[in-house]
């Protein structure tokens, strides 16, 4: 799909902040910044990630802080007042 099929879908730029365990230090905790276009409220592609992490990272997730932002907002779209044609 291309980014304006996206845009127009609904996906939104998802930023999520991943705190997790060290594998090596338990105690210890370290940062992950991910990013992706993703649809909220449900954030299906951030899930599949953390499904994916949950299987296959050894670090295990102490939290997850998700901020999410409309690529298209209403300050970007302006109404056109006439149409011009070219030949």
């Amino acid at each position: 799909m291309s980014t304006l099929q996206h845009r127009l879908m609904g996906f939104r730029l998802t930023t999520a902040e991943i705190l997790y365990h060290l594998p090596d230090h338990p105690v210890m905790l370290q940062s992950f910044i991910w990013q992706d276009l993703d649809i909220a409220p449900r954030f299906p592609v951030l899930n599949k990630f953390l499904k994916f992490w949950e299987t296959s990272v050894d670090g295990k997730l102490h939290s997850v802080r998700v901020a999410s932002r409309g690529i298209i907002t209403d300050a970007e779209l302006k109404l056109v007042g006439g149409e011009f044609s070219l030949n």
